[in-house]
C-alpha cells in the first residue's frame, strides 16, 4: 500500500509542470473589497466561494511559480530558495485534488477548510526563508545591478503575491469554519466594515513603545490628529483590513522610535512622533512625522530595496537581536501591503530634521480592488532585461586630483 502511495505522489510529481503550465495561461482575477464583504455577508455561499477558490488559488499560485524559475540559477540552487519551491508545489498539489470534488457533500467543504489552514500554516515563514536564501546567494556571489533588478522585480510580485493568496484563504477559513472572533465580532473574515483608523494607529503605536522601551528603556510619545472633511465630529472609519494597516503602522513606528532616540541620545528630551489621519472624497491619509534626523536623499531609494538594510542582518532562529530591526524588509513589505488595495506608502525626508511617511488608502471599499502579478510576455521581458549603461554621467565618488591633468610646461 505505501508503494501504492508512493508511485501516485510521484506521479502527481511529474505533472506539476505541466498544470503549472496550464494554470499560468490564465491571469489571476482580482477582487474589490466590496466583493470580500459580499462574498462573506450573512449571505455567503460556502459552495460559491469553494468553486471559486479552487479555480483561482492554482492560477494565483501558478503564476508565480513560473516567476520563480526566472531567477538566477544559482539563486534557485540554495537551500532555502528549493524549501519555498518545495512549499509551493505540495500547496497546488493540494488544491488541485480538489478540482473534481463535488461542493454538495459537507466532507468536502470541510476537507477544503483544513486543507487551507494547512496550506497558511506551512506558508508562515515564506518571508524569512526566502530572505535567507537572498543572504545566502549574496554572501557566496556578491552583487552586481542586474541580479539585484530582477530580485527587487521579482520579490515585489512574489510578495504581493503571497499577500493574495493569504488574504483569499484568511477570508474563506474566517468566514466558514463556523466560529466567530469574540474580540472583533463584527469583522467579516478579517475585514473591518467600521475599521476605526485611530485605534489602529494607538495599537501600533503602544505595541512598537512596548519593544522600544524593552530595548532602549524609554520611548517617544505620540501626538495623535484627525481631520474629517466628511464629518469633522465623527471619528474616521473605513473599510479595511485592520491587521494591513497594523502592519504597516507598526513598522513605520520601530523605525521612527529607533530613529528619534539614536539622533537625541544626548537630550533628555525626546521629541514626539506626530501622526495626522485625514479623509477625503477618494483617498484616506496618514502622515507619521519624526525628529529622527532623517535620511541622506542618496539612501532614499535604497529603503525599499531588499538587497540593503540599516540593521545588522539576523540569522533564521537567531532570537538575540535588536527588537526594532530585522532583515531590512519591513518598509518594502509595508508599501505592499499599502499597494495592495490601490494605495501607496511614500517617504519623505530631510536629513538633519526628520522623516515624514505618508501611507494612502482608497476611501471607497469600490475602489479598494487587490494589485496582483501576472506572468505573461512583459513579465518575462523584466527577467531577460540587461542592464545598459547610463546615459547620464555618474559623478565620481572622490574628487577629481587636478594635479593629474595639468598640462607640463
Amino acid at each position: 500500500m505505501k508503494f501504492v502511495r508512493f508511485l501516485m505522489k510521484n506521479s502527481a510529481l511529474a505533472n506539476v509542470p505541466k498544470h503549472i503550465d496550464h494554470f499560468s495561461k490564465f491571469s489571476p482575477s482580482p477582487l474589490s473589497m466590496k466583493q470580500f464583504l459580499d462574498f462573506g455577508s450573512t449571505n455567503a455561499c460556502e459552495k460559491t466561494s469553494f468553486a471559486f477558490l479552487r479555480q483561482e488559488l492554482p492560477v494565483r499560485l501558478s503564476n508565480i511559480m513560473k516567476e520563480i524559475n526566472l531567477l538566477p540559477s544559482r539563486l534557485l540552487t540554495t537551500p532555502s530558495v528549493q524549501l519555498v519551491q518545495s512549499w509551493y508545489i505540495q500547496s497546488l498539489m493540494e488544491i488541485l485534488e480538489f478540482l473534481d470534488k463535488s461542493a454538495e457533500e459537507h466532507k468536502v467543504l470541510e476537507d477544503f477548510v483544513e486543507t487551507l489552514v494547512n496550506i497558511r500554516n506551512r506558508h508562515n515563514d515564506v518571508v524569512p526563508t526566502m530572505a535567507q536564501g537572498v543572504m545566502e546567494y549574496k554572501e557566496a556571489f556578491g552583487q552586481d545591478p542586474v541580479t539585484n533588478q530582477n530580485i527587487q522585480y521579482f520579490l515585489d510580485r512574489f510578495y504581493m503575491s503571497r499577500i493574495s493568496i493569504r488574504m483569499l484563504i484568511n477570508q474563506h477559513t474566517l468566514v466558514f469554519d463556523g466560529t466567530t472572533n469574540p474580540a472583533h465580532p463584527n469583522t467579516i473574515g478579517c475585514i473591518d466594515p467600521h475599521c476605526n483608523v485611530a485605534e489602529v494607529v494607538r495599537d501600533a503605536f503602544e505595541s512598537a513603545t512596548m519593544l522600544c522601551n524593552q530595548y532602549y528603556l524609554t520611548s517617544p510619545d505620540l501626538e495623535l490628529q484627525e481631520l474629517n472633511t466628511n464629518n469633522a465630529k465623527q471619528p474616521i472609519h473605513i473599510v479595511y483590513v485592520p491587521s494591513h494597516l497594523y502592519h504597516i503602522l507598526f513598522e513605520l513606528f520601530k523605525n521612527a522610535m529607533r530613529a528619534t532616540i539614536e539622533n537625541h541620545e544626548a537630550s533628555s528630551y525626546l521629541p514626539p512622533i506626530q501622526v495626522m489621519v485625514a479623509i477625503g472624497g477618494e483617498d484616506l491619509s496618514i502622515k507619521m512625522s519624526d525628529r529622527g534626523g532623517g535620511v541622506p536623499f542618496r539612501k532614499m531609494e535604497k529603503l525599499f530595496s531588499y538587497m540593503y538594510s540599516t540593521a545588522p542582518t539576523p540569522q533564521i532562529g537567531q532570537h538575540q537581536r535588536t527588537p526594532l530591526a530585522g532583515f531590512g524588509y519591513g518598509l518594502p513589505i509595508s508599501r505592499l501591503y499599502a499597494q495592495y488595495f490601490q494605495g501607496d506608502l511614500q517617504l519623505y525626508s530631510m536629513e538633519g530634521h526628520g522623516t515624514d511617511a505618508v501611507i494612502h488608502l482608497k476611501a471607497l471599499s469600490t475602489d479598494s480592488v487587490e494589485k496582483l502579478p501576472v506572468f505573461n510576455m512583459t513579465a518575462l521581458r523584466h527577467y531577460k532585461m540587461s542592464h545598459e549603461a547610463d546615459d547620464w554621467c555618474v559623478p565620481s565618488k572622490e574628487p577629481l586630483d587636478l594635479a593629474f591633468y595639468r598640462v607640463a610646461k
